[in-house]
């Protein structure tokens, strides 16, 4: 860990496990570091850049949004594959969120990337470990050998990804209403099961 931690507070980016899959990262409060993610992964620089947290209290450095809205949601599906748009923080990059000003945000239920993030003491951004328009992997050896040489460092030991779908990404409009921007590792039937009335966006 203390690798990808050094990596990163000197700008660089790296490469850990989620949840789900590999992901490729760095400090996200870096937009400098923000836009080497991006060139790096060949990634369209009009898709924001979505981040994981190492705790709700960290929340606080992603976004003033109060939450209430999104309470119940946290406490059934946090940590976990659940992404949640809120407004940005003026002072975080503006690559990380969309026209109207939302990043997605998640507490990463995978431990080591939950603790990255703490140590670290910032937002980390989470994207798939693959170039743009490649699949994702969720298997050490199947990261690309060009992307390996491209970041500062990699973290390979386990627990590795479970691999499946990524996470699920929503917007939440009230306490019992929420729209679903993309359907992946959290279902719509676990989300209506907890009470919530859902769209797909």
């Amino acid at each position: 860990m203390l690798d990808l931690l050094k990596a990163m507070e000197a700008g660089d980016v790296v490469i850990y496990p989620t949840e789900t899959l590999y992901a490729i990262g760095c400090d996200a409060t870096a937009k400098a570091a923000c836009k080497k993610l991006i060139s790096i992964k060949a990634r369209p620089k009009i898709k924001p850049l979505p981040v994981i947290i190492g705790g709700v209290d960290m929340l606080a450095v992603v976004t003033c949004d109060d939450l209430e809205f999104s309470k119940g949601l946290i406490s059934s599906f946090w940590p976990g594959p659940l992404s949640i748009l809120v407004k940005a923080l003026p002072t975080l990059p503006d690559i990380l969120s969309d026209d109207d000003g939302y990043v997605s945000v998640r507490w990463s239920g995978h431990p080591f990337a939950s603790e990255l993030s703490r140590r670290l003491g910032k937002p980390i951004v989470a994207t798939s470990a693959n170039v743009s328009g490649q699949p994702p992997v969720f298997h050490p050896e199947d990261i690309a050998p060009d992307l390996l040489e491209k970041v500062g460092a990699v973290y390979f030991d386990p627990p590795w990804p479970k691999g499946g779908s990524p996470s699920t990404v929503i917007r939440v409009h009230s306490s019992s209403r929420l729209e679903i921007l993309r359907e992946g590792a959290v279902s719509v039937k676990e989300l209506c099961d907890k009470g919530f009335t859902v769209t797909l966006g």
